[in-house]
């Protein structure tokens, strides 16, 4: 099976940002594209494997916390 592409486009990025975007890809000697390119996909696959890890933490617990206990620890950690 082929796979497909999508474009994306993103407006209104900063100046600054959008430099240091070209200066990180011309110090590894690529596009600006394609170091956009890398960024999300090293970030979504970060993200998933943290997911992943959770889901199979969760199979471990004998009971999984209802959502007033995972409140009172959001709140918690923003003390």
């Amino acid at each position: 099976m082929a796979k497909t592409a999508a474009t994306l486009t993103i407006r209104n990025v900063p100046l600054r940002v959008v430099r240091s975007l070209k200066s990180i890809a011309k110090s590894r000697h690529r596009s600006m594209e394609q170091e956009v390119r890398d960024l999300l996909e090293e970030y979504v696959g970060e993200r998933s494997a943290v997911v992943r890890q959770i889901e199979a933490s969760w199979e471990l617990q004998s009971r999984r916390p209802s959502a007033t206990e995972i409140e009172k620890w959001i709140a918690a950690g923003k003390a």
